[in-house]
């Protein structure tokens, strides 16, 4: 059996970390682990396009976007996507590691569906909604991780208020789901300023929680605050069409 005091980071104490690493390691897992990203956002758009195909499956995600339903989506989300990122920080096999960060896409790609559905059908700007949010994602993004190369600052002090943040955040969705209402316009804000303390988290851990054998896991972290990012980006995006 499992032991629940078991850190996710254990297998990582036999390693160096990557601050005691030569620039040439770092610059090579900093290129891999984008890379790994990069390639996750291709396989995400792929899976996405796959998905949206399939009227029954489209239709399937949008019945699960109320109430208690939606509810049930999200905890099978959160069960999914919890198991990938553990997966992918427990074992040192780079097959399971792809796998896990396969997994993690895939379920990414199925709760977005209905957002991106409704955004592209339903909405007057159709796909240059989708391209806009893209754009803007990308951009903070990129920004963020900037912040966080340039000034070499440790960013771990955030976990503790990124914990809170999300269980608020969850606290407050479940309200919205089972009393009716609208958590509106301002939710998101809120929501992508706490995507953007995740991304600063993330990439600040580049150096301090990962080897450099351990690019994978890396990006699984970086690309989940990336896609929680989007979410409220295209959100707040569709509350203005």
């Amino acid at each position: 059996m499992e032991n629940p005091t078991e850190s996710p980071f254990n297998h990582f104490e036999s390693k160096a970390l990557l601050n005691t690493a030569t620039d040439m390691e770092r610059v090579a897992f900093y290129k891999k682990t984008y890379a790994h990203v990069a390639i996750g956002v291709l396989v995400f758009i792929i899976f996405e396009y796959l998905l949206l195909q399939s009227e029954a499956i489209v239709t399937f995600a949008l019945s699960m976007t109320q109430g208690v339903k939606w509810l049930l989506m999200l905890g099978g989300f959160m069960l999914i996507t919890t198991y990938a990122e553990r997966m992918a920080l427990k074992t040192p096999d780079k097959n399971k590691q792809y796998l896990a960060y396969g997994l993690y896409i895939l379920a990414e790609a199925f709760i977005f569906v209905p957002l991106i559905f409704i955004a592209a059908v339903y909405t007057d700007s159709g796909p240059e909604i989708l391209y806009q949010a893209s754009i803007v994602t990308l951009a903070l993004f990129t920004g963020l991780s900037a912040v966080v190369f340039l000034t070499k600052k440790d960013f771990s002090f955030l976990k503790t208020g990124l914990t809170i943040g999300f269980f608020i955040a969850i606290g407050l969705i479940i309200a919205g789901m089972l009393f009716g209402f609208n958590l509106g316009l301002w939710f998101s804000v809120a929501m992508c300023l706490l995507a953007g303390g995740s991304i600063l988290y993330q990439t600040s851990n580049l150096v301090n929680k990962y080897t450099s054998d351990d690019y994978i896991p890396a990006a699984l972290g970086l690309f989940a605050s990336l896609m929680l990012l989007f979410w409220y980006v295209l959100s707040i995006f569709l509350s203005r069409d």
